[in-house]
């Protein structure tokens, strides 16, 4: 059987961007990679893994199976004798609806669409199901691979990979760019490239950005578009709440929405394809080496891409103007339809978006990464770039909508308001103090009315007799006087003991006389 070539890839790929609108409703539409489709199905299974037993992990074995199940089983190739990891409908269905809202398409979906096409056949019908597992697996090169190992390693060659690896990181820098901004939504993209170069938006920064997107069901990067807007245009009414955890990546979240906020004015100010693809591609490249020595080994790779890709880009505006001239020969020009009036305006970039579109699909259609290992978990560790995994980027715990257990930073904004509340109430109770009774005072109070009204007027006379002489110089005050009139209580007190004796006193003499 045949080796299935990059260019048979490409050549059904842009068969699929013939036909896009009978496939998908959105132009901007980005083809995923088998790289791309290898990270996606990482991160699904960690997220099933996370559903069912906690953990937002998983192995590297784990993740081959089900890759080699996954191609046979979205091919409809036999998957008969084939391991099959638990819950891999589950994962399936997370997989699926990742792709969808990044507003993406996989190779083997292409693959799919294309075939329903009854039009232009020959140009794919050449790839069957089992050459497109191949390609996207990476089996034609595994003999290469295996011949690798008897040749010695030098330190020459360790020089070459490393080389080799910082091209790569800059390479796929760069497209990311490329591609958040042919597509908004491609989460993927945004993790790759959020804090290079360096903005203070670490993995706390994407978590909290990732539960805003989960929470408003929208993009990472239209979260963090809104939030900023609302801040930049809404003025100070609209300034975020002190528990909103974005508040802290207020200024690291400004100046990456600015940046691509250059690009896309670029993207729509520059009519000229090629003039605005290398503006494009220089304005990043400015971005990335920005306050780095010339001899670094990254500046050097980021210098070399942007180069190649800006080639690249007057090469394909180049073959478009060729295949356009050919296709009109002999045609006269027809009337411009209804929607390319306002191409000046609504319009302009477009030409541009295509272009870069041709050039991300030639990426997407590009040999899978050989070492898979390196490229699901191995953190990107430069000179000057302390990159995260992918994996270790979106693993984070979720939070849990039915729980009543609020976030730490609520609860402790809460108990600082508490404690200036009652601070407040402490402060004006004190400039009035004398209207005031202290709280013991009213219990105690309370308590002594309840036991008054259950007794008669004599017990009660009794007990402030006694009360008298046991506590003759502390008063009790009775409920409804306060604490300044104290003298006064206790004065009416002594006038009522007294009476009260001098009253039993007559009484006694009287019977004294009468026995008498």
């Amino acid at each position: 059987m045949a080796v299935l070539n990059w260019k048979s890839v490409l050549d059904m790929i842009k068969e699929f961007r013939r036909n896009w609108h009978t496939f998908c409703n959105s132009e901007r539409t980005t083809v995923c990679g088998a790289d791309s489709m290898l990270l996606a199905l990482q991160l699904s299974m960690a997220e099933n893994n996370k559903q069912y037993s906690g953990e937002f992990t998983v192995s590297l074995s784990d993740v081959l199976l089900t890759w080699k199940y996954l191609l046979h089983e979205k091919l409809n190739l036999p998957v008969e004798n084939m391991k099959v990891i638990d819950h891999y409908e589950n994962i399936r269905k997370i997989y699926d609806d990742f792709l969808k809202n990044s507003n993406m398409l996989d190779m083997i979906d292409v693959y799919k669409k294309c075939n329903v096409l009854t039009s232009n056949y020959e140009n794919y019908a050449n790839i069957s199901p089992s050459q497109l597992r191949d390609f996207l697996s990476g089996r034609q090169y595994a003999v290469d691979d295996e011949t690798d190992f008897s040749e010695p390693v030098s330190p020459m060659s360790e020089h070459n990979q490393d080389n080799e690896k910082v091209q790569l990181l800059a390479k796929k820098i760069i497209y990311s760019y490329l591609n958040l901004l042919v597509n908004s939504k491609n989460d993927l993209a945004l993790a790759h490239i959020l804090n290079i170069p360096d903005r203070g938006l670490g993995r706390e920064a994407f978590t909290d950005l990732k539960h805003a997107a989960r929470e408003k069901q929208m993009s990472i990067f239209l979260v963090a578009t809104s939030f900023i807007r609302t801040i930049e245009l809404g003025g100070k009414g609209y300034a975020p709440s002190p528990s909103d955890p974005l508040r802290t990546h207020i200024k690291g979240l400004s100046n990456f929405i600015n940046f691509i906020d250059k690009l896309d004015e670029i993207l729509g100010e520059i009519p000229n394809p090629s003039i605005a693809g290398g503006r494009i591609l220089s304005v990043i490249k400015m971005q990335l080496i920005k306050g780095q020595n010339s001899r670094d080994p990254f500046y050097k790779a980021v210098e070399e891409v942007a180069q190649d890709l800006d080639l690249r880009i007057k090469s394909i505006i180049n073959s478009q103007q060729g295949d356009l001239a050919l296709s009109t020969t002999d045609i006269s020009p027809a009337r411009p339809k209804s929607h390319a009036i306002n191409h000046g305006t609504a319009y302009r970039g477009r030409d541009t978006v295509k272009t870069l579109l041709v050039l991300l699909d030639e990426e997407a259609a590009s040999a899978p990464t050989k070492n898979k290992a390196e490229l699901l978990y191995d953190d990107e560790n430069t000179i000057h770039h302390n990159g995260t995994s992918i994996l270790t980027l979106f693993r984070s715990p979720t939070q849990v909508n039915n729980s009543s257990m609020k976030p730490l930073r609520e609860r402790i904004h809460m108990s600082v308001q508490e404690k200036t509340i009652k601070m407040k109430q402490t402060l004006i109770r004190s400039q009035f103090a004398c209207t005031y009774k202290d709280d013991w005072m009213i219990s105690k109070d309370k308590w002594n009315n309840v036991n008054s009204a259950s007794k008669p007027l004599c017990v009660l006379h009794m007990e402030n007799d006694l009360s008298g002489g046991v506590n003759s110089s502390v008063g009790r005050p009775t409920i409804g006087t306060s604490s300044g009139n104290v003298h006064l209580d206790r004065s009416k007190n002594e006038k009522v003991a007294r009476k009260s004796i001098s009253l039993t006193g007559n009484k006694s003499s009287k019977r004294k006389q009468a026995i008498k």
